[in-house]
């Protein structure tokens, strides 16, 4: 019986199915090796790297909320240096397209960071420039002049694909990425997580020692749909959706909605074997619905 096709190209990169493991809930793929197999996945997006380590935000930095988990890991990470040095020689053993999320202080640091990672052996850079948990009062995906410059500098750098992670922490999300697509954006990331906090009413305090954080999980699901929506309505650009995706059918929705490609992160935690589960969901969908391709079904919603 002929096998549906769910290989997906994003700008170039070509995944063997649409799922990818996101920034920051993988880790650097080692603390997953007995649980994920990185061959079985579409690609794999890394931890953000910075110039130098970074400790993060004080404890605790994750909080469970309802149908959500907030965090405010605040960017930790080994540092550009040892990342290269032990964390991507893992990741280059397997044949999964591998992305490396980066993020800096300043312009120039976003560019240093991408002239160490020109000629290594990877798919694309992801400029994550929508962290909602640093200490900022304001992202740099908040601000269509910032995206833009950012976005136009960084690309005339890279010699790779160029993603961009888009902030739901604006009015108007689809400003941002029309500003990050005249820029030469290649492929868009959205959502991340949604600026918010959480409270002990017994201490009257923060429950995260950061105070702020992002809220991820099936709670955001919804918007982050939404959001997804609208910014296909705008821009031709591959996008790569997610927010509180779990199971095949929510993929699917982000997917009819106009994702080429969707992001799993909360749902990781809750059960790593979740991107098995939602390959075969999107395999029966397409046996059931005489679909040979899912990239059939990118954009595909049938608007009342």
């Amino acid at each position: 019986m002929k096998k549906n096709n769910l290989e997906v190209n994003l700008a170039g990169i070509s995944l063997k199915n649409p799922i990818i493991l996101e920034s920051g809930c993988f880790g650097y793929g080692e603390e997953y090796q007995d649980l994920i197999n990185i061959d079985d996945v579409g690609a794999v997006v890394t931890k953000t790297i910075t110039l130098k380590p970074k400790v993060g935000n004080p404890p605790p930095r994750l909080v469970e909320t309802a149908s959500g988990l907030l965090n405010s890991i605040g960017l930790a990470n080994v540092g550009i240096e040892l990342f290269l040095k032990e964390k991507l020689p893992y990741l280059e053993k397997f044949s999964t397209p591998i992305i490396v999320s980066i993020a800096g202080e300043t312009r120039q640091e976003y560019l240093q960071l991408i002239q160490r990672l020109n000629g290594e052996q990877i798919a694309g850079i992801e400029l994550n420039i929508s962290c909602p948990n640093i200490g900022k009062e304001l992202t740099v995906a908040q601000d269509e002049d910032e995206t833009f410059s950012l976005v136009k500098a960084a690309k005339k750098q890279t010699k790779v694909p160029l993603l961009v992670k888009l902030s739901p922490n604006v009015t108007d999300i689809t400003r941002i990425a029309k500003s990050a697509e005249r820029a030469g954006a290649d492929i868009l990331s959205l959502v991340n997580t949604f600026s918010a906090m959480a409270l002990d009413v017994e201490t009257r305090s923060p429950k995260l020692g950061g105070i702020l954080g992002g809220l991820s999980g099936p709670a955001i699901k919804p918007i982050a749909l939404r959001m997804l929506w609208q910014v296909r309505k705008a821009t031709p650009l591959p996008l790569i959706g997610m927010g509180g995706i779990t199971n095949s059918r929510d993929a699917l929705e982000f997917i009819i909605a106009g994702a080429n490609a969707i992001g799993l992160g909360t749902a990781i935690f809750i059960n790593p074997q979740a991107y098995l589960e939602i390959v075969d969901g999107l395999e029966n969908y397409l046996s059931r619905k005489g679909i040979d391709d899912i990239n059939e079904l990118v954009a595909s919603l049938n608007e009342k």
